[in-house]
């Protein structure tokens, strides 16, 4: 993705949601930003940092014959610079399109 030209920068949210369905190609991404909710904590007072804790659900066919532990391996990878960055904890339901099929077995 390049950001040549771009007068305004992109909200933390819509970086992580664009790299995870590009490289993932997620047939769910649903990302909530739960910042708000951590903002008293002690290691959020003396930061600047306003998107620190987010809530993902995603569901991709990439995650198919991956251990829960790979899957979420596969998301913080694709989010180092982010967890470098100032996000400071990310909550992860990663599934595959079978287990999320109502008839799946």
């Amino acid at each position: 993705m390049s950001f040549r030209g771009t007068t305004t920068l992109l909200s933390r949210a819509t970086r992580i949601k664009s790299k995870l369905q590009s490289s993932l190609e997620a047939t769910v991404l649903e990302l909530d930003d739960v910042s708000y909710q951590h903002a008293g904590h002690a290691a959020m007072k003396e930061s600047s940092e306003k998107e620190t804790h987010f809530n993902l659900k995603i569901v991709s066919d990439k995650f198919e014959g991956q251990s829960l532990v790979k899957r979420h391996r596969m998301v913080y990878d694709l989010l180092s610079d982010e967890l470098q960055s100032g996000l400071h904890a990310l909550s992860i339901v990663a599934k595959t399109p079978k287990e999320i099929t109502p008839d799946a077995k």
